[in-house]
């Protein structure tokens, strides 16, 4: 378990984003593993918030031009492309190395497929500083400063120099000069990833909330209980209700909420649910869109808001 401080939003962080990221990078999600200390249970497909803890991931590296799973294939909430080590069960190198093997892009966000807290502006940071910066790869730390390679952006170059170097070493341990393309299925299973990470340069970014991973039965309690908080209940059922539609579509929910506010105390409580319902159909009939949403909802809350001075204005002889 990584260790958990309720302050911040997820996949936040500490300070502000430096800016957009690389305009392409792929992404390796690791989801193989053996899930011993919960049981066995099939941690990727563990729901928090309503959503499998791939899914989760998967949202957050949405911006990928190829997103590589590394795992027996299962429904997702997105397409990816699906990859596996051989054999099965050869650690996190090796399933990295078969991840690898399908991207072409010049950095790679390297995920872990139990973060129920990461969030794009993460991948974004992540991304920006190595783009920013020399290093071969930027990756997060936890509220104990301990390094995360598994929430990480990284140069695809240096992992492959370094893979191919590992797999060479094994091969013959005494050295050699010509070492191997880690696309031609190099022996590295049973190799702990500190092995590639120690020969990297690595930066690093603090995120106490976005490198939150769920190794227990116990942290999968408190991924839950924290996304019902006040603070973050409500943009955590937006994007479960989003993924569950199949819709990709950022609004404004504060318009939203204060025309249902305005609905509700201006005109009767059912008013508010009913419209919004309208303001989303007509928006829908108008082709969709946030700025779609954003009229109807306008005009939605002048309406109300006219209803209300009705009442007030009321008077005893008019």
């Amino acid at each position: 378990m990584t260790a958990y401080e309720p302050p911040g939003d997820p996949g936040a962080g500490t300070d502000p984003a430096p800016g957009p990221g690389p305009a392409g990078y792929d992404a390796v999600v690791l989801a193989g593993g053996a899930a011993r200390r919960l049981g066995g249970a099939d941690k990727p497909g563990l729901r928090v918030g309503g959503r499998a803890l791939l899914d989760r991931v998967l949202a957050a590296c949405a911006g990928a031009r190829t997103t590589v799973v590394v795992a027996g294939p299962r429904p997702t909430a997105r397409p990816v492309t699906w990859a596996r080590e051989d054999p099965p069960g050869g650690g996190p190198l090796a399933a990295l190395a078969a991840g690898l093997r399908h991207t072409t892009a010049e950095f790679v966000v390297v995920l872990s497929a139990d973060l129920p807290f990461l969030g794009e502006p993460t991948v974004v940071r992540l991304l920006s500083a190595l783009a920013a910066g020399e290093a071969d790869g930027v990756l997060l730390t936890d509220a104990d400063g301990r390094d995360q390679p598994l929430v990480a952006a990284y140069r695809a170059s240096a992992v492959r120099r370094e893979l191919a170097a590992l797999a060479g070493d094994r091969a013959d341990p005494a050295g050699r000069e010509g070492r191997e393309d880690p696309g031609d299925r190099p022996d590295l299973t049973g190799m702990p990833l500190r092995r590639l990470t120690g020969a990297l340069r690595l930066a690093r970014v603090p995120d106490a909330v976005a490198s939150f991973d769920c190794d227990t039965w116990d942290d999968i309690a408190t991924a839950r209980a924290r996304i019902r908080e006040h603070g973050h209940v409500l943009d955590e059922w937006i994007s479960a209700a989003k993924d569950e539609l199949g819709i990709d579509l950022d609004v404004d929910t504060g318009l939203l909420l204060d025309l249902a506010r305005d609905a509700a105390h201006g005109v009767a409580r059912p008013a508010a649910p009913l419209t919004t319902f309208l303001v989303g159909y007509v928006a829908g009939r108008a082709g969709g869109g946030p700025e779609a949403v954003a009229e109807a909802a306008r005009k939605a809350a002048a309406l109300a808001q006219r209803w209300a001075d009705e009442a007030t204005d009321a008077r005893p002889d008019a």
